[in-house]
């Protein structure tokens, strides 16, 4: 593919340059535009954010999401503090550990966010990486098209805003930070495609460099990157053949290039991923059943001034994945758009990508408005692909935005030098396409707060080095255990058992499920917190409960929330016996039973 001369594909920098006074009075201009339009997004992102950072009491929709990710930047400063392993922890699971390659631990933002971490917490790292994930994006999206795609700055800052803020990133930010995280992939698209032919080596370096960091921002999005590349380089070389035998010897060495970079530096992290400690196979839920609904693509999402709560809530799996929700009329006007450039080959191109991806994201039967029509879909011809069923089919859905938001640069730039007859309805069409997507501070919702017990350090006088405090219950799925949160509040000052997070069934049995390994104890809590009745406990469950506090290493039990007549309480007063109130926690101290 080429990526150059907006009328003509080809490259930019062929005419004779201006001279240097005015070339100086240029780029001054310039950089004030490109700085201007880098701080809005920023603006953006902050306001979108903006109900947390005002009621830090508060989490995002996707409460538990956002512990998980605040437990993994609060264990990438850990890791870089205390000198430990970045890919397994023993601070929850204890004493088996988690495989944090595994899992969507975004080393990619931990580590560079550590000193916000340790000096204001792991909900400020959070924040500022939604922030940054979201502006950060929509800057990457704005060079791109700035430098390679377009010459109005103007086309360049509606592309990149669409590109960085489309409901689809709003939904996503708040709560999967591996899924919004997307500022390299314009980057690695850049390298991938860059239109001169020579330095080869260096641009297979640097792709290279940025393929094994997108690894550890997110797994995921670079399946999409590669799918969705290779879909534009063969749809663009089929427009143009020429072009395609030109610059194919070169991208296939860059290719070659970058891969053995690549490789050598994400060896040993992904042998650990599938092979290392904690290491599990497929899925802990059914990804399949995560699909779109054909109607969802000309619905408002919920994150956005025309979205509809209750009617978006039924066409997408949850709020989190409503990615394709791109209104009534931009759609329409996309369609316009590819009929009107569809002499360019990188405009057909990218409509063959936005298609296929938008039907993919249909999974393997097509559902228009909550009927199922039966029609297969063309996510069942990938289903079984290796990494690929790993993949929430909603999620291709994602890869549209960028389509869309190219599309919409390229047209406006087409009319930077028409008549304001024929730009008006345009620059009209453009706004009633995206007015009706402005999104909206992402919603935030209770949470019961860190006992200060925990949070105050309390706990020290009770757990001894190599023991474990244990988040009462010890269950995951649905956020039920306090583990996560806790533990990434005080910095993983203590082991736990438990958490949120995916893991083997087993050390014999590697099936992905949600947490820990069930214990009989583990067991018996979940079942008293979810049916909220008292299961029976004779002298077996007091035996059993002492062998599983001992495989956990347990010195003390803490509850948060806890009160008279609580069915966990009374379950686990039943086991150990009686605790006591201590600093806004119920207790209950264990040494004496495991020694």
């Amino acid at each position: 593919m080429v990526v150059g001369r907006p009328d003509t594909d080809q490259p930019v920098g062929l005419t004779a340059p201006p001279d240097p006074p005015a070339a100086r009075s240029r780029r001054r201009r310039l950089r004030l535009v490109d700085a201007l339009v880098v701080a809005g997004y920023l603006g953006l992102a902050v306001l979108l954010t903006g109900d947390q950072w005002r009621r830090p009491e508060r989490l995002f929709h996707q409460a538990g999401d956002q512990m998980l990710f605040e437990w993994m930047l609060a264990r990438a400063a850990r890791a870089v503090t205390a000198g430990e392993n970045p890919l397994h922890s023993t601070a929850l699971n204890a004493p088996d550990g988690v495989n944090l390659m595994a899992n969507t631990s975004v080393l990619g933002l931990g580590l560079p966010l550590t000193p916000i971490t340790l000096l204001f917490g792991s909900q400020a790292a959070f924040l500022v990486a939604v922030v940054a994930c979201l502006a950060g994006t929509a800057t990457a999206w704005y060079a791109l098209l700035a430098r390679r795609l377009v010459r109005s700055r103007a086309a360049a800052a509606l592309g990149g805003l669409f590109c960085g803020f489309a409901p689809g990133m709003v939904s996503q930010a708040g709560a999967h930070l591996h899924m919004a995280a997307q500022f390299l992939v314009p980057v690695i698209i850049a390298l991938v495609f860059r239109p001169a032919t020579h330095r080869v080596r260096r641009d297979g370096v640097l792709l290279g460099l940025a393929v094994a960091y997108q690894v550890f921002l997110g797994e995921e999005v670079l399946v999409f990157v590669a799918l969705a590349a290779g879909v534009v380089a063969g749809a663009y070389a089929l427009a143009d053949r020429a072009a395609a035998r030109r610059l194919a010897p070169v991208v296939l060495r860059r290719l070659g290039v970058g891969a053995l970079v690549a490789g050598a530096l994400l060896a040993y992290p992904l042998w650990f991923q599938f092979r290392g400690p904690g290491h599990y196979a497929g899925m802990p839920f059914f990804a399949q059943g995560y699909r779109l609904d054909v109607a969802s693509f000309t619905a408002g999402a919920r994150q956005s001034v025309a979205g509809d709560d209750r009617h978006s809530r039924l066409l997408a799996p949850n709020p989190t994945e409503q990615t394709s929700f791109f209104g009534p009329f931009l759609p329409l006007l996309a369609l316009l758009v590819v009929v009107r450039l569809w002499r360019r080959p990188l405009v057909r191109a990218l409509a063959v990508c936005g298609l296929l991806f938008a039907l993919l994201s249909l999974g393997t039967t097509i559902v228009v408005n909550r009927h199922n029509t039966g029609l297969p879909g063309p996510y069942r011809l990938v289903a079984g692909v290796p990494l690929l069923d790993l993949v929430v089919p909603a999620r291709f859905a994602l890869v549209c935005v960028p389509v869309l938001g190219v599309l919409l640069a390229l047209a406006l730039d087409r009319l930077r030098h028409r008549s304001a007859r024929t730009w008006a309805p345009w620059a009209g069409a453009v706004a009633a396409a995206l007015l009706p997507l402005v999104p909206t501070p992402i919603r935030t919702v209770p949470v019961v707060p860190v006992p200060a017990f925990v949070a105050d350090g309390g706990w020290r006088a009770y757990v001894p080095p190599g023991r474990t405090l244990v988040p009462v219950p010890p269950v995951t799925g649905a956020a039920k255990s306090p583990a996560t949160f806790w533990s990434a509040r005080t910095g993983l000052a203590f082991h736990a058992p438990g958490g949120y997070f995916i893991g083997p069934r087993s050390a014999a049995d590697p099936t992905a499920r949600w947490g820990a390994p069930d214990r009989p104890t583990s067991l018996l809590m979940r079942r008293a917190a979810e049916t909220g009745q008292v299961p029976p406990v004779g002298a077996a469950e007091r035996r059993q409960a002492v062998a599983d506090l001992r495989h956990w290493r347990a010195a003390v039990l803490v509850q948060a929330g806890s009160f008279p007549g609580d069915p966990v309480r009374t379950t686990v007063d039943a086991l150990v016996g009686p605790g006591r109130d201590v600093a806004g926690a119920y207790v209950w101290d264990v040494r004496p039973l495991v020694g």
